[in-house]
């Protein structure tokens, strides 16, 4: 009997592609099969370019990329340099206010955010690994990091995410106080939550936390 859940997605892939296609049907929450049956192929093809070395031809490339319902150049890691958002919006697209619920939803247990801050040299923001835990949202930094330096002020924290594709995204802002996570059990809590060393490599132990005291959303959709 075929699987009904989507297979987790792991670092099989011997290409890129590979890894892109098994990250994107994650996204998605589809199975092999799922996928197949949107690009007329058979789940063990999906199985084998997800898997394996694969070169498929360009026809197949482009039934997959609307299987998964992006293009082919995400696919094939054509866009890795460029911005997101670069595609033209639909002509009746909205911006739509989200509610404090939602808002937290969308923040999810972790991902990549920004932390905006004030420093010596004028306003400043960093791209950084997050986790959600309760209502505080923690990332790590190096001890002599500018982030380390903010403890104790009002920081923002921003979060988006676009699809290019589908011309839909939306973004999340989260403003509070930043502090330094000292306490043990805190500590451990923290570090059982994290799923992944930081993006920016290097020695990232210092916690930090913001407790948000306002939280705003939009998304952009169609009308």
């Amino acid at each position: 009997m075929p699987s009904t859940a989507p297979e987790p997605t792991r670092d099989v892939g011997h290409t890129d592609l590979g890894r892109r296609i098994a990250a994107r049907r994650t996204e998605l929450g589809l199975t092999r099969e799922e996928v197949g049956d949107r690009c007329g192929t058979d789940a063990s093809y999906i199985a084998y370019l997800e898997e394996r070395a694969a070169n498929p031809s360009a026809g197949s490339l482009v039934r997959l990329a609307d299987g998964l319902e992006t293009t082919v150049a995400e696919l094939t890691g054509a866009t890795t340099d460029q911005p997101p958002g670069r595609g033209t919006a639909w002509l009746d697209s909205d911006l739509v206010t989200l509610g404090e619920t939602e808002c937290r939803r969308l923040l999810s247990t972790h991902g990549i955010g920004r932390v905006a801050v004030f420093t010596t040299e004028g306003p400043a923001i960093f791209p950084v690994n997050y986790v959600v835990a309760g209502h505080d949202i923690a990332f790590r930094t190096s001890d002599e990091a500018l982030l380390a330096r903010a403890a104790g002020t009002e920081v923002a924290f921003e979060v988006d995410h676009i699809d290019d594709a589908m011309k839909q995204g939306w973004s999340v802002m989260a403003v509070g106080d930043v502090v330094g996570v000292t306490d043990g059990e805190a500590l451990r809590r923290l570090d059982a939550l994290a799923r992944s060393l930081p993006w920016a490599g290097g020695h990232r132990t210092h916690w930090m936390s913001v407790t948000p005291v306002r939280i705003t959303g939009r998304r952009v959709a169609r009308r």
